[in-house]
């Protein structure tokens, strides 16, 4: 629903030369970061303390105060997936998620059975599509981000 994942998804369509149907949830927006909500990230780490912000940022179930933990998210999108998505993939249709860096953290947690520990260490690519191929029972088979794009973050 927020427009950085809309304008990337026209981006996406006029890239490809088609156009799809699609569904908009506020399910897979970004995490709310509460009070630091549209705070500058410097400024949150010269009042909080590096480690504070990282907690906030990295941990899975540590929310900012009055905001969103990445458990919080995971707990939106994963259902969301589960009862929208996941249905769809089952009939073998192909499914474009346009999202934010945390709701796909969330998802990818779940798709690639991440635990909360290691999604700490692990960053999304910024536009670069990840591809996920699964079986006819659902089982993940394959997941990498696309040939000719930017190398997978560390």
């Amino acid at each position: 629903m927020l427009n950085r994942a809309l304008h990337t998804l026209t981006i996406v369509l006029e890239k490809i030369g088609t156009s799809i149907p699609v569904t908009r949830s506020a399910a897979l927006n970004e995490r709310n970061y509460g009070d630091l909500q549209g705070l500058n990230k410097t400024d949150v780490e010269k009042q909080y303390g590096t480690k504070q912000l990282d907690l906030w940022r990295r941990s899975y179930d540590v929310a900012p105060p009055n905001g969103e933990s990445l458990e919080d998210t995971y707990n939106r999108v994963v259902p969301y997936y589960t009862i929208e998505i996941e249905p769809q993939l089952k009939v073998g249709k192909n499914v474009l998620i346009v999202a934010h860096g945390n709701s796909l953290r969330a998802l990818m947690m779940h798709l690639e059975n991440i635990s909360p520990k290691e999604i700490a260490n692990i960053n999304i690519a910024t536009g670069v599509p990840r591809l996920y191929t699964f079986s006819a029972d659902m089982s993940l088979t394959d997941a990498h981000y696309l040939a000719n794009a930017a190398p997978e973050p560390k």
